[in-house]
């Protein structure tokens, strides 16, 4: 777990409601729902709801951009479904749980550009 990942969860030790874990496993298996979050200022200001909302939205864009590609549709057609079913188990398996969730190479990106932060 990453120096970053484990300094949020010690801030927010027993902080992340029942409220947070639907709403953060909801956002992370559908991107549309993790967009409504970020408008949400409630929600967005939630550690554990914006990081889960981030990524749900994040894998939301690389399955519609696999979807569209054109003339290995039907290959980047099944690796965008295999991509849904893991995050539906990560979502349920882990976010439920109230565990932060690292993607490889995605969960980097996304902490590089700073979307993962709570802006002041």
């Amino acid at each position: 777990m990453s120096d970053e990942i484990q300094n949020l969860k010690n801030e927010n030790d027993g902080m992340i409601s029942d409220d947070d874990k639907l709403w953060a496993a909801l956002s992370l298996a559908i991107g549309l729902i993790g967009l409504i979050m970020l408008f949400i200022p409630d929600k967005a200001n939630r550690p554990f709801v914006r990081y889960a909302a981030v990524h749900g939205v994040a894998i939301g864009v690389i399955q519609f951009v696999l979807s569209i590609i054109p003339g290995l549709n039907c290959v980047t057609g099944i690796v965008a479904l295999g991509l849904f079913g893991y995050t539906i188990y990560l979502a349920f398996s882990e976010t439920y749980q109230g565990k932060y969730v690292e993607l490889p190479y995605l969960s980097d990106f996304l902490k590089g550009q700073g979307w993962t932060q709570i802006s002041g």
